[in-house]
């Protein structure tokens, strides 16, 4: 069931499925994110060195070059609400251990890195199984609209929410932001158990069918298609620009700004409150210029706002950046995601949407590590002006994808794909 939303489009049906997957999405994310800014500020404490602390962060997409091909083919095999619950469970698990070790004052660099590697490989799987998953229970015209509102409401709790409260938790001890993570995973778990779906219809495998073989249907429908080819080219740039930024923004605030830990929080809370401003305004600028026109916009407003981040040293330029950095990051994530979902074969989507995660991703370990060399070598500020040089880079791969515009390849109930304007 749709509505019709605000701007025109076609909206999901908050009741049922939706709904509850948008409540588990946001649930999980406001743990995450508690987490995710723990792990830097936890890092420093342990040590001083650039590269070291960068190395966290690449640690945590290094299982995307892994293992993010399998995790698409299995979820494209398996039952996905299945597959989305346990990997929750086991995730809520592997936090609440890890927050029991830092209570007893056992955190290490090597601990962290562990903790970052093990969850990225869970969610491989994860991502990939939620991407196929939606389309199932939204219409494929309300896509758009339901990546859009997953991904504000994410913004909203992870950011918004969630950020202030870091350093507030990390007064009441080192372990408190790891523990609210762990049981938020295990709610979104109990939530997505809850769903009520069943296995998805799918045409049987071709007798000796391999996992081998899946993945490379799904990496060859990913290159033959012109618009996520460019795409994926653009977003494997500014994911080594923001894999080099987000390895060194702790450094960047808290020593080349020197705005410590409160500027950390205020630097992270106007990046969330940017990206709820883009999840309104995702839609409305795709159903104007088309979803390849609208990345095309968001890569070169977040090349401006990196300049503006690299070259003013002032917090009041860094929340100005960062706020418009977050909006467009939105408008480019609805988009890039929708494309994918709407330009998919329904039997494919875990696969390609694998496909393009992993290529895209694996910028992302190269440009954490690069941030750090950067950072020691050139200033802190160099990350900053690094990225804006490679988003500069993405919006030009764009071009050739955007005259004209693409149209939609809407998947059929039969396998087949057939043309619609988009």
């Amino acid at each position: 069931m749709t509505t019709v939303d605000g701007t025109g489009g076609h909206a999901p049906a908050w009741r049922g499925g939706f709904g509850r997957l948008w409540s588990a999405a946001v649930i999980s994310r406001f743990g995450d994110a508690l987490r995710t800014a723990a792990l830097p500020l936890l890092a420093v404490k342990l040590t001083d060195a650039p590269l070291v602390i960068a190395s966290v962060t690449a640690c945590g997409y290094l299982p995307w070059l892994l293992f993010g091909l399998l995790g698409g083919a299995v979820a494209d095999r398996v039952d996905q609400r299945r597959a989305m619950w346990a990997v929750d469970l086991l995730r809520g698990l592997l936090v609440a251990s890890f927050a029991f070790a830092v209570g007893l004052g056992h955190a290490s660099i090597p601990l962290l890195l562990a903790l970052a590697f093990c969850l990225t490989t869970l969610q491989t799987l994860f991502d990939n199984a939620s991407t196929a998953l939606l389309p199932s229970l939204v219409a494929r015209e309300a896509l758009g609209s339901a990546n859009a509102r997953l991904m504000t409401g994410q913004q909203l709790a992870g950011g918004l929410l969630a950020g202030p409260l870091v350093p507030l938790l990390l007064t009441a001890g080192a372990f408190m932001p790891f523990a609210a993570d762990a049981s938020t995973y295990l709610l979104a778990a109990a939530l997505v158990a809850s769903l009520r779906t069943g296995p998805p219809e799918r045409e049987p495998r071709p007798a000796g069918s391999t996992l081998r073989t899946e993945i490379g249907e799904g990496l060859r429908a990913l290159w033959g298609d012109r618009a996520l080819r460019a795409v994926c080219v653009a977003t494997l740039l500014c994911n080594i620009g923001m894999g080099a930024l987000i390895a060194t923004t702790v450094l960047h605030v808290t020593r080349w700004l020197d705005a410590g830990n409160a500027g950390y929080a205020a630097a992270m809370t106007a990046y969330a409150a940017g990206s709820l401003c883009g999840g309104f305004v995702a839609q409305w600028i795709a159903r104007r210029t088309g979803r390849v026109r609208a990345l095309l916009v968001a890569g070169s407003v977040q090349t401006a706002s990196l300049l503006l981040v690299g070259t003013v040293r002032h917090l009041g330029a860094l929340v100005v950046g960062m706020l418009l950095l977050g909006a467009m990051n939105l408008v480019w994530n609805v988009n890039q995601v929708t494309l994918m979902q709407q330009r998919s074969p329904a039997a494919m989507v875990g696969r390609i949407a694998s496909a393009f995660r992993t290529s895209s991703t694996s910028g992302a370990p190269l440009g954490a590590l690069l941030g750090g060399v950067v950072a020691g070598t050139f200033g802190l500020n160099g990350p900053a002006l690094l990225a804006a040089a490679l988003f500069g880079l993405a919006v030009a791969s764009l071009i050739p994808a955007v005259k004209p515009d693409v149209p939609v390849v809407a998947s059929q109930d039969n396998g087949t794909t057939a043309r619609a304007t988009g």
